[in-house]
């Protein structure tokens, strides 16, 4: 740029002049930094340090300068005068297409047709009602006029499906059906009213429109063949509306007067739909399995929760801690089973029996509890009925049948003596006559068997020797069923053994002397393992 060092000479074309000793030609700083911004700075000196005319004015000049607009300071432009119009049909008047001009054109072609311009020229379709059917005259005929159908939906077949009443109307006016629920107090249903709205209701559809979605849009007649009329629906006949076979079974009054002076019919019957109550079911009781008691296994087909049976309280206070006790022989065809015997334990208070078998050494067969506290059915008793053991069915030669085993009774106590003569009504006299007769024998010589000369253990025959000897040594001996009901006390299972600490304190208790040497001898003999004892054979010592 030119700079005039003569202020004195206007700034025009040759008045100025470069300076020849010029050599500064640099740029003056125009960016600087505050509190870290880069901050952009008018520039107030020239190439070279020159000064700039610009600045001579300040920011406030210039933004007063800035403001002020041209049409203040010259007033509103004048607009230029508008041109000539020349209309185009004067513009081009007596000039045709365009060859005057060196203009070639295409040849001529057909103008495009406008749709709507066609559909008006076709001729209006004109509707023609048939004359045997009329919609307006339908309507006012058959105004409020609607036949009433009673039907049923059977869906029992299918699971968790039952039999619904329905009610279905048919609207004369319009031919459209209307099929409302029908419900009862306390059903558990929600109460919706209608099952389906009033609709017309396609019979046959065309062949083409068997996918049609018919939830989504509405069947026209473009889509049915044949509607319901009132003719499809008769009492007795089934009719599908929306996938469900609805029966007719009966209709109103006045639907009844429209089919006979209509279609002639006149015998519309009522069709009985109730469903009869079942048979009550007999409940059978599951067969018996041999496990626990028929009366306990019985209460779980009774009741969701069983409950104990019942019992007789009265009966077991009565007969507490009576026991009856017999020995039995086992009917077996094996030869080892010949000689094994068994203790029967008949319990007055519940009628249950335990069954013992006493041990017997270098036997081969291990003793002990041969059958808990249960009831034995008899044989050839139904489960419904069950008859029990009691105990008229116990005496001597009785065959007892436990769960398919045959016991022979081949003695008894003498508590069952003693219990059978105070209640000789229960028993038949044969009965109490064996037991009798048995007693008397053992308690009896025997002269004919002292002289047989038999095998005998020679370990039962040293127990014999002892027990005769201590009963010859007693001069004031207890009385023998005393102790023996002491020690029963606490034999719950009746099989003839006590535990030793138990032994001792009955015995403590009775003031049997347990400290003299054959006394002693005797326990040992009739100790059975370590923590046994058998008091069957301890009591017999103290017969009086």
């Amino acid at each position: 740029m030119a700079s005039n060092p003569v202020h004195g000479l206007p700034f025009l074309p040759g008045m100025s002049f470069k300076d020849s000793t010029k050599t500064a030609f640099h740029r003056c700083q125009t960016l600087g930094y505050r509190n870290g911004y880069a901050v952009v700075q008018r520039p107030t000196l020239g190439i070279g340090g020159d000064r700039l005319q610009v600045t001579q004015l300040s920011q406030a000049e210039l933004d007063d300068l800035a403001s002020k607009a041209p049409l203040l300071t010259y007033g509103q432009p004048k607009q230029a005068p508008p041109a000539e119009f020349i209309p185009a049909h004067v513009a081009f008047d007596k000039k045709v297409f365009l060859e005057s001009q060196g203009i070639e054109l295409n040849p001529p072609e057909k103008m495009a047709l406008d749709p709507y311009t066609e559909l008006r020229k076709q001729p209006l379709r004109k509707y023609v009602t048939p004359s045997d059917f009329d919609q307006l005259k339908q309507f006012l005929t058959f105004d409020k006029q609607v036949l009433r159908f009673y039907a049923i939906w059977d869906d029992t077949d299918s699971m968790f499906g039952e039999c619904r009443t329905y009610i279905i109307h048919y609207y004369l006016m319009d031919d459209t059906v209307e099929i409302r629920e029908v419900h009862e107090r306390n059903n558990g249903r929600d109460p919706f009213p209608l099952l389906m709205s009033r609709q017309r209701v396609p019979k046959v559809l065309v062949k083409n429109a068997e996918n049609f979605p018919q939830c989504v849009l509405e069947i026209s007649d473009q889509e049915v063949l044949e509607w319901y009329t009132a003719k499809d629906f008769l009492v007795g006949k089934s009719l599908t509306i929306l996938g469900r076979t609805f029966f007719i079974y009966d209709c109103d009054p006045f639907t009844r007067q429209y089919y006979k002076e209509k279609f002639g019919i006149s015998d519309l019957p009522r069709i009985d739909v109730s469903k009869k109550e079942p048979a009550p079911v007999k409940q059978e009781l599951p067969p018996y399995n041999g496990y626990g008691l028929v009366e306990d296994s019985a209460q779980n087909c009774f009741a969701l929760i069983p409950k104990a049976p019942r019992k007789d309280v009265i009966k077991m206070l009565l007969n507490d801690n009576k026991v009856l006790r017999y020995l039995a022989a086992l009917e077996s065809p094996i030869p080892e089973d010949k000689d094994r015997r068994f203790v029967f334990s008949y319990f007055l208070a519940t009628d249950m029996i335990s069954i013992f078998e006493p041990p017997v050494r270098n036997s081969g067969i291990i003793g002990g509890k041969y059958l808990g506290r249960t009831k034995v059915i008899k044989p050839y008793s139904s489960v419904e009925n069950p008859v029990y053991y009691s105990p008229s069915d116990f005496f001597i030669g009785a065959v007892i049948e436990v769960f398919g085993h045959r016991f022979v009774i081949l003695d008894t106590d003498d508590y069952v003596l003693k219990y059978m003569e105070s209640n000789a009504a229960q028993y038949s006299p044969e009965a109490l006559l064996s037991v009798q007769n048995r007693v008397r024998k053992r308690e009896g010589p025997a002269p004919e068997l002292e002289n047989k000369q038999t095998e005998v253990d020679p370990g039962v025959q040293e127990l014999e020797v002892l027990i005769d000897t201590i009963q010859k040594q007693l001069k004031d001996p207890p009385c023998k069923d005393n102790i023996r009901e002491a020690f029963q006390i606490y034999d719950k299972e009746a099989s003839g053994y006590v535990d030793k600490e138990m032994f001792f304190k009955v015995c403590d208790s009775l003031n049997l002397p347990v400290d003299d040497s054959l006394i002693k001898e005797l326990i040992r003999m009739c100790s059975h393992g370590e923590d046994k004892i058998d008091y069957y054979n301890f009591v017999r010592a103290f017969s009086n």
